[in-house]
């Protein structure tokens, strides 16, 4: 047995056994024999039979198995032959599964666990679910777009390590409060989703653009000077030009103020300075429209 190969190298470290020798592992795999499953494990795995699965394992068990596989190889040695623990299986149709496994030696097979029970359920709808509340705690629904949680404790982030210099754009959507009072606030969201989409083609990672509150829109730059930020401002003008030619109805429109951190500087004075240069675009703006 292959185990008792390595108890006979005298191995007492088989963590470190396994990271040297990472072939063991997969030849411990290739020995798995599956001796019976039950009508609810054929079902999960959309396998038609016992033979359809038992003949299309390696379709089951790819690579994110392996690292769990090893795990599950390590209790064993060191004694734990009780073992739950969640893994990343595929359907047979090719979708992932995230399995809750239990993992059981039978007794008096405690010495070479030539005989063990699988307990499986599925969770997916249930890591599903918790990504999804992952998400909502950090992102805006309505604008797919960070929200200000994110943005709080960004911000608080950038002020310890940085890196510097951190610019910020402060951006106020013109005229949503019109909008929701003339056309409605199905109109006003609309403007907000494409304020979103707008914002979400133009600001990359390590950048992140998020909703700071109702008609308030904040994109914070770690890394990136003055002219990195003044460039990306003028790209979003260009990009709601643009959006405004294939969306009839309401006009989207930004007034938008630029702001640099370099180290040694506080953000919250950053932050402050980028409000007044959006508010004196936003002057600028409505004395161009009372002109013209």
């Amino acid at each position: 047995m292959l185990l008792d190969e390595v108890r006979m190298q005298g191995i007492t470290d088989f963590r470190t056994f396994t990271d040297v020798h990472p072939e063991f592992v997969e030849r411990c795999m290739q020995e798995i024999q599956v001796l019976d499953v039950n009508g609810f494990t054929l079902e999960m795995f959309k396998a038609r039979n016992r033979n359809d699965l038992l003949g299309r394992l390696p379709e089951i068990f790819r690579d994110d198995m392996r690292p769990h596989f090893r795990e599950q190889l390590i209790d064993l040695w060191e004694g734990k032959l009780f073992q739950p623990r969640e893994v990343v299986n595929y359907g047979l149709d090719g979708n992932p599964l995230n399995i809750h496994l239990q993992f059981s030696v039978f007794p008096g097979r405690e010495k070479d666990w030539d005989m063990v029970l699988l307990a499986l359920t599925d969770i997916t709808a249930r890591k599903k679910a918790e990504s999804y509340l992952e998400y909502l705690g950090k992102h805006d629904v309505l604008t797919k777009l960070k929200n200000r949680s994110f943005y709080v404790d960004e911000i608080n982030r950038l002020e310890r390590k940085g890196p510097f210099p951190v610019t910020v754009i402060m951006i106020d959507l013109n005229d949503l409060k019109r909008v929701n009072d003339q056309l409605g606030h199905a109109a006003g969201d609309a403007l907000l989703r494409r304020a979103g989409e707008v914002l979400g083609k133009a600001v990359d990672k390590p950048a992140h653009a998020a909703r700071i509150g109702g008609d308030e829109f904040a994109v914070l730059l770690p890394g990136a000077d003055a002219q990195a930020g003044a460039a990306l401002v003028e790209s979003l003008r260009k990009l709601v030009e643009l959006n405004n030619q294939f969306y009839p109805g309401a006009e989207l429109g930004f007034s938008m103020g630029c702001a640099t951190c370099h180290e040694g500087g506080r953000l919250e004075e950053t932050l402050r300075e980028a409000d007044v240069a959006m508010y004196e675009d936003k002057r600028v703006q409505h004395e161009g429209r009372r002109l013209a």
